[in-house]
């Protein structure tokens, strides 16, 4: 028979084991010499396994792996350090200006955020993150009317409601379980899962949908963590399918809330203040015989709002049960936030607490800050090199480098005492820590702008924006034609920074859209601006 095969010109079995043996080698060399190549004098792994790199330590111990990257870092005094994942070259980033450069240069010729490694396989190419120029302009003016303080009066009664209710379960369910501890996160999770549907959805999630919502999101959730392989079965998999069901959801909620806005009734949630205006463009458009304007088909809808959702749940269920595990560790600090809360409200009183008195307790907005510059929600921000960038005088970052800016060691760089958890050093008019390191505070506000901790504090306080603004300058068009300029209250810390709002033709039906996002802020401070606010609601 082997005589056969090889007079038929097939290999015996020993000489296509060396031909493998051969190619794989090959295959092995070409690979290091590529990463040695990309690395160059960057400390990381001498040597990297075909492919695969470092994904086994890195799910296995992320913690760790992320800890030793950092180390390497700043051991070598360079501030980077490079690795292998899934085929892929990392960069990571612990030097805070370096983090700044790539923040500072997304665009379509230098870095694209992604959100997650493999986040355009999870969530799609149109995910509102990976927009750039005029059309990711258009569609945060279009967010705007979402961030208003009329709106997020709304939302602040929102959450009450569901939190209250929450934490009542919580005591009572104390009370069957008798004395011991009780794990906090999964009830935090469902806690911020309802406030986040309440929130952005309103009446316009059955309670069918919001359970199978909840399923939905778990699956996702699994999925964001595993092995990017997308076959059948895969969790990834599962994942992927699981986000095009509640981007399905999610338009469907669009739809609806369009026919409400149509009909005249009040927004009562996220997506109605955001649909009230769509509709005014859609119908202004029929009505002069153009196309209905771009991202305003209920499809693009519902995909955004799944990137409204995604930034919002985790990050604060993640920044929630730190609050909670700091507060208990510093009863100090927990018993100024209690006297504080008492000064303007009492839970026997029945009634909710008002945006106005939320803005006046301001340790207690110290203390959310303090959680979130002590342990980050986002403590990586992956970005993709889309062409080749001058990095520093001696490393040119390759094309279709992933590169991983860390929020997480910045927030440990320039404070005074940084890893001892003191809100005072936010709210103390002496120590003014986040302004004197405000380029140190990249929590939240990732992706796109050089005035990252200001874009924290603007976009997720807009009480202290203008409700009006000053009639319209010149030199520049908006959405409808003009563009207006206005300033920020003292209370802001970009006071001297003009902020870009809708147009003079939209100021007397929408003065308060001057109120809004300003453009200086950047992409990701727009869509975690709700769960920022909530994080300050709820650590009361």
């Amino acid at each position: 028979m082997a005589e056969l095969l090889r007079a038929a010109g097939f290999l015996d079995l020993s000489t296509a084991v060396s031909f493998l043996t051969a190619a794989l080698a090959l295959y092995f060399l070409v690979e290091q010499l590529f990463y040695h190549r990309k690395k160059g004098p960057l400390p990381g792994p001498p040597l990297v396994v075909p492919f695969f790199g470092s994904i086994v330590q890195m799910i296995r111990d992320p913690t760790r792996f992320w800890f030793v990257k950092a180390a390497e870092a700043r051991e070598s005094g360079l501030g980077l350090s490079a690795d292998f994942l899934s085929g892929r070259f990392v960069l990571f980033i612990r030097d805070l200006e370096l983090s700044h450069q790539v923040f500072a240069n997304v665009r379509p010729d230098a870095f694209h955020v992604l959100g997650h490694p493999f986040g355009k396989k999870l969530w799609g190419v149109h995910n509102l993150i990976y927009k750039f120029g005029e059309e990711h302009k258009e569609l945060r003016l279009r967010i705007a009317p979402n961030f208003t303080p009329r709106a997020l009066s709304t939302y602040a009664a929102l959450q009450q409601r569901v939190i209250l209710a929450h934490i009542r379960r919580w005591l009572d369910h104390s009370v069957v379980a008798g004395a011991g501890a009780t794990s906090l996160r999964v009830p935090c999770r469902d806690m911020n899962l309802e406030t986040s549907q309440t929130v952005f959805l309103g009446p316009y999630l059955t309670d069918k949908a919001r359970e199978s919502f909840g399923e939905e999101y778990n699956l996702f959730n699994t999925g964001i963590m595993a092995m990017p392989v997308d076959l059948p079965g895969s969790a990834f998999r599962r994942a992927r399918l699981a986000v095009e069901r509640l981007s399905h959801t999610l338009a469907e909620c669009a739809r609806e809330s369009k026919a409400r806005m149509r009909a005249g009734r009040k927004p009562e949630c996220l997506v109605d203040y955001w649909m009230q205006e769509i509709v005014r463009d859609v119908d202004e458009a029929a009505a002069a015989g153009q196309p209905s304007p771009a991202n305003t088909d209920d499809k693009d809808l519902g995909n955004f709002l799944f990137d409204f959702l995604f930034a919002a749940q985790d990050a604060s269920t993640s920044s929630l049960c730190w609050a909670v595990s700091t507060l208990e560790s510093h009863p100090n600090v927990l018993a100024r936030v209690r006297a504080e809360v008492a000064e303007v409200w009492s839970p026997e009183s029945g009634e909710l607490m008002t945006t106005e008195k939320i803005q006046e307790m301001k340790y207690t907005q110290a203390v959310a800050r303090e959680v979130v510059r002590y342990r980050p929600p986002a403590t990586l921000v992956p970005h993709m090199a889309g062409e080749s960038f001058k990095l520093t005088e001696w490393y040119t970052v390759p094309k279709g480098t992933l590169v991983l800016p860390s929020v997480y060691e910045s927030s440990f760089q320039g404070f005074n005492s940084p890893d001892e958890f003191d809100p005072d050093r936010f709210f103390s008019e002496e120590r003014r820590e986040d302004m004197v390191y405000k380029r140190n505070y990249l929590s939240l506000v990732q992706a796109g702008t050089s005035a990252l901790a200001n874009g924290t504090r603007c976009t997720t306080s807009c009480y202290s924006w203008r409700s009006s603004c000053p009639s319209p300058t010149s030199g520049g068009t908006g959405r409808r034609g003009v563009t207006t300029r206005c300033t920020c209250r003292p209370s802001c810390p970009r006071m001297a920074a003009p902020c870009s709002s809708t147009s003079a033709a939209a100021v007397s039906r929408r003065s308060e859209l001057s109120a809004a996002i300003p453009t200086g802020c950047s992409r990701a401070g727009l869509i975690t601006a709700i769960g920022y606010f909530r994080i300050q609601a709820e650590v009361l």
